[in-house]
């Protein structure tokens, strides 16, 4: 039976490389993300078949009538990953209102229409890609941190309803720490950055293992335990 998975922002980065791992796992790869130049590229790099979709996240309407397309397209799809999102340090406020369109409306709109259609379909796995960021407020990126929150939020609220409807559908919270993509190359002070192959393949791992949420990589466990650990008055003292 061929394995079917689709990821959404799979042109750069962490989404470019997990299509690269799945691919070589046998699977029939579904590829999204707004530059659909990146995504053709793409496709010529992997092993397996796969499918092209060009969807802007930003706009949901269009980005759900996509999604939908592309679903019925591929047909048994088991996997959903939702990679899309931006980071943007020191935002204003046209720029923090397309990343939390982005980030965490987009995340929403693409999350209802996977969980419906595992519901539909009898189980699937749906895998979000959040942040160490979303367990504080960081200054700087505090749009960013409270988009990443909402996703990993909203992920826990799925799952609890997965459980409790008996539906089959396993949810994956991903929280990298830094990860070496487009988005990270311009950040100062970073340090455990993994490769972002590195990171896919941990994702991977993870998602085939049905893992509530994982950090990315092992080593972030740490921080997010000493992050959760810190009381507001000192967080906010911190030199981020």
């Amino acid at each position: 039976m061929e394995k079917k998975a689709i990821i959404i922002g799979a042109s750069t980065g962490i989404g470019r490389e997990l299509a690269k791992v799945l691919s070589s796992e046998g699977y029939i790869v579904g590829l999204a993300a707004r530059r659909e130049e990146l995504l053709r590229e793409l496709q010529q790099e992997l092993p397996n078949p796969s499918v092209v979709q060009a969807m802007d996240v930003a706009d949901t309407e269009q980005a759900r009538e996509r999604l939908n397309a592309l679903l019925a397209e591929m047909g048994d799809v088991e996997l959903i990953v939702l990679n899309a999102g931006i980071g943007i340090r020191n935002p204003d406020w046209e720029q923090q209102y397309r990343l939390l369109m982005i980030n965490a409306v987009g995340f929403a709109a693409l999350a209802e229409l996977a969980m419906s259609y595992f519901t539909q379909r009898g189980g699937g796995r749906l895998a979000g890609i959040s942040s160490v960021m979303a367990l504080k407020g960081v200054g700087r990126f505090e749009a960013y941190s409270a988009s990443k929150a909402f996703i990993s939020t909203y992920m826990q609220g799925l799952r609890q309803k997965s459980r409790k409807l008996k539906l089959n559908i396993t949810v994956t919270d991903v929280k990298p720490g830094f990860v070496a993509t487009p988005m990270t190359e311009h950040n100062e002070n970073m340090f455990w950055v993994a490769p972002a192959d590195k990171a896919a393949r941990q994702i991977y791992r993870a998602i085939q293992k049905r893992r509530s949420h994982v950090y990315i990589t092992r080593r972030w466990r740490l921080v997010g335990w000493i992050m959760k650990a810190i009381p507001d008055w000192l967080f906010t003292r911190l030199p981020v």
